[in-house]
């Protein structure tokens, strides 16, 4: 629910991002440095998030984080009446709670992995996918009845503040872990060996691992963030077919992801990490490739669908890899989703600059290379293996890679 929220949240302004653009007269470069803000945001809390989570934990930071999401919305909201500024004030509010949210969630969800000792990360992110396609089926709906930006970001900042940090009390201990006693009773205690926050935190971003598992999480995240954000304006703008079905291939491709996520833990476990991002990279280069270039609605849905499919579980395959070993899940996820937001910075002003010389669709020729690179370095994501013994990680590699 935690995860469903983010992705409720956030695909409900990305639902009305082209009545934003239009309403506020934005050509492509100043909507991408109205994105900006959003990820400025998340970039600017991301790096404080892994000390937070670590001095608060991830229950009550989600609760909170929660809470200022969902004033963030309401601003937006708001603002959406009276200019640019506002809408800015209220991403950036949002973007600040969503990074330090998203980290926290993520610890959490590695905890449960791990208690778990199979992989599950992928499903949770599914539920952030379930709530985008959720956000945007409703703002599909809005859309065609003509209700105002107003109103819909009013009550879905609402809701997001309300469920939440409700959600949230549920939420395990994290440090958390399977002891010898806690293994034969089926409970779980806590860690022998919690590292220093600040000490743990700058250290991560020393190993060449995580810098490296950084990297590839930024490239499907700068892949999925583009879909986000662009697709349902590329759709209208290449095939001058009406907001509400431009919408609705952004749901398509949200779809996907979800399907994908739901299903994918199963093959992580059978295939191992690398050949199943590897196999997906290539997927969802066919459907930027149809995407872009196909000719017609038709083949803009199914390039959506592969693509949603293909950028599926590269980002929660980035965040396992860096909290495989649980002492250093904190600091280490924190460095992750930092560097992968790095993506939703650089990403809006990026493919607006570009879609200013050219068109947005063309301009989407970069999330090709991202997906590349990834596939070139995705053997980072393989679990290490703890000296004498072979690691008990979900997602552990059952052949050799």
């Amino acid at each position: 629910m935690a995860f469903a929220g983010a992705g409720f949240g956030f695909a409900s302004w990305a639902s009305r991002i082209p009545q934003v653009k239009a309403h506020l007269h934005l050509d492509p470069s100043q909507l991408g440095l109205v994105l900006l803000s959003l990820a400025g945001g998340s970039v600017i809390s991301l790096p404080l998030a892994g000390p937070i989570v670590a001095r608060f934990g991830s229950r009550r930071t989600v609760m909170v984080t929660g809470i200022l999401g969902g004033v963030g919305l309401a601003v937006i909201a708001v603002g959406y009446q009276i200019g640019v500024a506002p809408v800015v004030a209220g991403l950036l509010c949002w973007g600040v709670a969503s990074g330090t949210w998203d980290v926290a969630m993520n610890v959490q969800g590695a905890v449960v992995e791990r208690l778990l000792g199979r992989s599950i990360m992928p499903r949770f992110h599914a539920g952030f996918s379930l709530g985008t396609v959720a956000a945007a089926a409703a703002g599909a709906v809005m859309v065609a009845l003509g209700v105002s930006v107003t109103v819909h970001l009013a009550i879905v900042g609402v809701i997001v503040a309300v469920a939440v940090p409700i959600t949230a009390r549920d939420f395990v201990a994290d440090s958390a872990t399977i002891t010898p006693l806690a293994a034969a009773t089926g409970a779980a205690g806590p860690a022998e060996h919690e590292p220093t926050s600040a000490r743990a935190s700058l250290g991560a971003w020393r190993e060449p691992r995580t810098l490296l598992v950084g990297l590839f999480t930024l490239s499907f995240a700068f892949t999925e963030g583009t879909g986000n954000d662009w697709i349902s304006l590329a759709t209208i703008e290449r095939h001058h077919v009406a907001p509400a079905l431009g919408t609705l291939v952004l749901a398509a491709f949200l779809g996907a992801m979800t399907t994908a996520r739901w299903f994918g833990p199963a093959a992580l476990d059978r295939y191992g990490r690398v050949p199943v991002v590897r196999c997906l990279a290539g997927l969802a280069i066919t459907g930027l490739v149809l995407f872009v270039f196909g000719p017609g609605i038709g083949l803009a849905f199914a390039g959506a669908l592969l693509w949603g499919a293909g950028t599926s579980l590269g980002f929660p395959v980035g965040i396992s890899a860096g909290a495989d070993e649980p002492a250093f899940a904190a600091p280490r996820v924190g460095v992750v989703t930092t560097i992968g937001y790095c993506a939703f910075l650089g990403g809006p002003p990026l493919i607006g600059f570009l879609a200013q010389r050219s068109s947005v669709a063309h301009a989407m020729v970069a999330v090709i290379l991202a997906m590349l690179v990834a596939g070139a370095i995705a053997t980072c994501v393989r679990p290490p293996r703890v000296a004498g013994q072979r690691a008990r990680q979900p997602g552990i590699e059952q052949a050799s890679n």
